[in-house]
């Protein structure tokens, strides 16, 4: 295993740099990097020429003459100036924050959208660190950086680079014309939509299998779920059916983190669009880790950047079976559960039902037996409470959505 010394910037407060720093340890051992030192340094003004003060960074050298680490990574984003000056005096290869979630990305991404996705926010987090991350991948004999573009890439000039980047945003912006088609097709559907959000690893994939498990149709296919950071990258969309419930569509959507890099927002809005188009937010939380509440609060900016802040949520306050404790007020509705254990999960599926039906009203159809499909639809997407035969019409009384009333508004009774 490589081996890292993280050198932690603190800008706001200790307990926030803990947690920034737990993160970078958490990314570099998704890469099979071990952070063994750490060096922090509270700074009012920025360096331009090597971000940190020369004090700290003749300690970092004195660190890496003894111990050879293969990289040093540091918890903020850098420029090129900064990477080249501080490479040449410790020796090493230098990353940042943003480059280690990339890889990360890089090395998860299966489906060829998220490879293309993925291979457009490298680029463009690269091409202005040319010059400095050419050195420093040169250092590296196959580690960080040569997935996706990698140093193939980085020999490009950048006018070769933002061609490159036109023709993937081409090629990506075909299978996002289809993905839309097809999102189309199902907002003109009346079933409703659930999206499942929420920081990485929180459990959000163990919620839909968890659901897809309690469903009567034994045909739905469970989506893989690993204990590491960013296992899901695409989008994945099941049709839930519950005994005796109205069905409803849920999608697992990829998971955020602190200082998710914009460029990988960017390259991933038209996949997370699929947040923007839900009718109900489940948002994962994960219980039992130390710095919850700023993972929801790291979650909602990222909502917000969206413009989903505004979509109805249920806060569901996972792995109970870990901590005992009451979820702060300020995140209403909620409810806890414990997703591996399958504590409260049948409280869990009554109250998407009611948040996610809450609109539905008792109405009374009347439909001419020639027109099947009619009938089939309130079948389908309402719950009918009676049906009757009286001629050649069928009375139909069914608890249905606004939509679907608004849809079927001329054959109400």
């Amino acid at each position: 295993m490589k081996t890292a010394l993280v050198i932690g910037i603190e800008r706001r407060s200790r307990a926030a740099l803990k947690y920034d720093l737990n993160e970078i340890k958490n990314l570099a051992a998704s890469l099979n990097v071990e952070v063994t030192h750490t060096l922090t340094q509270s700074i009012r003004q920025i360096s331009p020429a090597t971000k940190i003060g020369s004090g700290k960074l003749e300690e970092a050298k004195g660190l890496q003459d003894t111990h050879d680490f293969d990289y040093v990574i540091f918890n903020e984003e850098l420029t090129n100036t900064q990477i080249r000056n501080i490479e040449n005096m410790l020796d090493t290869a230098i990353l940042d924050k943003t480059l280690l979630i990339l890889e990360i990305f890089a090395r998860r991404a299966k489906t060829k959208e998220a490879m293309l996705q993925v291979e457009v926010a490298q680029l463009k987090y690269l091409r202005p660190r040319l010059s400095a991350m050419r050195e420093s991948f040169s250092q590296q004999q196959g580690g960080i950086g040569q997935r996706g573009p990698g140093e193939k890439k980085l020999e490009l000039d950048r006018r070769k680079i933002d061609k490159e980047i036109t023709t993937l945003q081409k090629s990506l912006d075909h299978i996002v014309h289809v993905r839309k088609t097809n999102r189309l097709k199902r907002s003109n559907s009346p079933i409703k939509n659930v999206a499942i959000v929420g920081y990485t690893n929180a459990g959000k994939s163990t919620l839909m299998n968890v659901m897809l498990n309690h469903c009567e149709d034994d045909s739905p296919k469970n989506v893989e779920t690993k204990d590491r950071l960013f296992e899901t990258l695409e989008t994945s969309t099941r049709r839930i059916a519950f005994k005796d419930k109205k069905p409803f569509t849920l999608t697992d959507t990829i998971g955020f983190i602190s200082n998710l890099p914009h460029e990988l927002v960017e390259s991933f809005k038209a996949t997370l669009e699929e947040i923007r188009e839900a009718d109900l937010l489940l948002h994962v939380v994960d219980f039992s880790h130390p710095y919850y509440m700023e993972q929801i609060e790291t979650t909602n900016a990222v909502l917000d950047e969206l413009d989903a802040s505004d979509i109805e949520t249920l806060y569901v306050f996972n792995k109970i079976d870990l901590i005992h404790s009451v979820p702060p007020p300020s995140y209403t509705p909620s409810i806890k559960v414990s997703l591996k254990q399958e504590e409260n999960i049948d409280e869990l599926i009554t109250l998407v039902h009611k948040m996610l039906f809450k609109d539905d009203r008792v109405v009374v159809f009347s439909i001419p037996q020639s027109e099947g499909d009619i009938v089939h639809m309130l079948n389908e997407y309402g719950e009918v409470l009676s049906t009757d035969y009286e001629d050649d019409t069928v009375k139909i009384k069914a608890r249905v959505s606004k939509s679907l009333r608004d849809r079927l508004e001329e054959y109400i009774a």
